[in-house]
């Protein structure tokens, strides 16, 4: 019974992941192939997992935008898992260490939520908004665009801020980075460097092969009419 819901979900993920490097071949294929070769490091399913999301937000109204971070948590926290690309110049702007929620996991995570106090991090993708002054210093609000994965972010303050407890020293000892309470928080040497390169709306997506998610997600299987309809109800709020 085990074996069959694992190859079912393999199956499932396989499928999943098709479709989506299908829908990323409708982005120009000069900036996937650019984007791959700057990039090598990143796992070509993840990066064309973010490309057919911003795909589909933009074929969906939303803005174009400069950049475009993407945070592969199938990674542990010892590895560089932070990608920020220029989309203009089709270059790799940064590459570096991020931070998960300490319910997550410990170095890799593997839980995810987007309930107020689960100090989880949340999947998906996100748009980011105004950088600020807040406890940690320099940081950068966002909101999620996915419900029911990662649309509370705002209200939880899930931002991306400085945190001195993302330091490289700390793998040789404690065989990962420290963790947050749910922000994907950097090393303080480049927070100002990527809260600068992302405020303004530019497009961030974070990654896990989380099942529920790869099957239901509005933006990975492009649903239009839910989008349109989320669309519309944040433009009427907002009057």
């Amino acid at each position: 019974m085990r074996r069959s819901f694992l190859i079912q979900s393999f199956f499932i993920a396989v499928s999943s992941l098709c479709a989506l490097s299908a829908t990323a071949a409708t982005l120009p294929q000069q900036l996937t192939s650019a984007l791959k070769q700057a990039a090598p490091s990143l796992n070509n399913n993840v990066l064309s997992t973010a490309l057919s999301a911003m795909q589909c937000a933009l074929s969906n109204g939303a803005e174009p935008a400069q950049r475009l971070a993407v945070i592969d948590f199938s990674l542990p926290s010892s590895d560089k898992r932070l990608w920020i690309f220029d989309l203009q110049s089709k270059k790799l702007v940064l590459h570096d260490f991020v931070a998960h929620g300490n319910r997550s996991g410990d170095n890799f995570a593997t839980r995810f939520s987007n309930t107020n106090g689960s100090h989880q991090s949340s999947i998906g993708l996100f748009r980011t908004a105004e950088s600020y002054q807040g406890k940690h210093g320099y940081s950068l609000r966002m909101d999620g665009l996915e419900p029911g994965f990662n649309d509370r972010a705002r209200e939880r303050a899930i931002v991306i801020h400085p945190a001195d407890y993302v330091n490289p020293a700390w793998i040789k000892s404690q065989g990962r980075i420290g963790r947050s309470q749910g922000c994907p928080a950097v090393r303080p040497e480049i927070a100002r460097t990527v809260i600068d390169k992302l405020k303004g709306g530019q497009f961030m997506f974070s990654w896990y092969p989380d099942q529920k998610w790869l099957q239901s997600s509005i933006y990975l299987n492009c649903r239009t009419g839910q989008i349109a309809s989320r669309t519309s109800k944040n433009n009427t709020d907002g009057s």
